[in-house]
């Protein structure tokens, strides 16, 4: 099973991430979203990624230039029928995901491999709202994309090992690290991640100490090249605060209730880097 051509669901942060790094591997990309606004804002965003590439030269400007040609913009869906497997990175919302999940089995060809790069929901769940659950699969790259070299492979219960296999070298076509993971709420990494940053919040909430001086010690103390509170600007509060309920739900384990500055902040909509306030502020 040979993946020649690939598919993007969503130009935000992950997809147009993911478009990128695909791109780059000599991939033919279609990227979609619902509307041009969002698609230029996507395209935007991957033109400047390649330029501070170019400027640390891990690229030269025609290989830039050539991964951008790379990449076609559609609003259209159906345009994901010509590839051979799909990514779907969309928002953290199941209801979300299998709505796009019903549409891509629809109008993609019976052979195509239709993943997800959800964070932290059932790939399995996931997997029966299609005709394929066969050829359903997790492939939950690390933010920001190009940077990152792990990508989970999460298997659904119904996946294929073939399916597995090929997405499992696709991985590594990307210059990327695999990681094969059976499927569970939040996968390894935010099962593991998003308690640690929902107790960072707790920290905050209780003003044990100021955003900077959580952040301060985990860096410094912990190694950690990031502290948890600004990384969770950058993941964005919402998509924290979705894994979070993602876990409290599935586990039923008070251990996971997220934090009720956590949920305070979203009803605010101060979302992190992506709305110019979190835990700190942003241009």
């Amino acid at each position: 099973m040979k993946i020649n051509s690939f598919g993007v669901v969503g130009a935000g942060q992950m997809g147009g991430g993911i478009a990128q790094v695909a791109a780059c591997a000599g991939f033919e990309v279609i990227l979609y979203d619902l509307n041009d606004p969002a698609l230029e804002r996507g395209i935007k965003a991957i033109s400047s990624s390649l330029a501070r590439m170019v400027k640390k030269e891990k690229l030269t400007q025609a290989e830039a230039d050539q991964t951008l040609a790379r990449i076609k913009l559609t609003t259209d869906m159906a345009d994901m029928a010509a590839t051979d497997i799909v990514v779907e990175a969309a928002s953290e919302d199941e209801a979300i995901k299998k709505t796009i999940f019903r549409k891509l089995d629809e109008v993609c060809q019976p052979e195509t491999i239709l993943a997800t790069n959800t964070s932290s929901i059932s790939i399995t769940r996931l997997a029966a709202v299609t005709s394929r659950p066969s050829k359903v699969i997790g492939m939950h790259f690390m933010n920001p994309v190009p940077m990152m070299q792990l990508v989970e492979i999460i298997r659904a219960l119904q996946t294929d090992d073939a399916v597995f296999d090929a997405v499992q070298q696709l991985s590594l076509d990307m210059s990327k690290v695999p990681v094969d993971v059976n499927d569970a709420p939040g996968f390894v990494s935010n099962r593991i991640l998003m308690p640690m940053i929902n107790e960072a919040v707790f920290c905050r909430y209780e003003n044990i100490a100021s955003a900077e001086e959580i952040d301060t010690v985990m860096k410094l103390g912990m190694s950690h090249p990031m502290g948890p509170l600004a990384l969770a600007d950058l993941i964005g509060l919402d998509t924290c605060l979705s894994i979070m309920n993602v876990l409290y739900d599935n586990f039923k384990d008070s251990k996971y209730r997220p934090c009720p500055l956590l949920v305070q902040m979203v009803d605010a909509g101060y979302m992190g880097r992506k709305s110019g306030r979190g835990f700190y502020t942003y241009d």
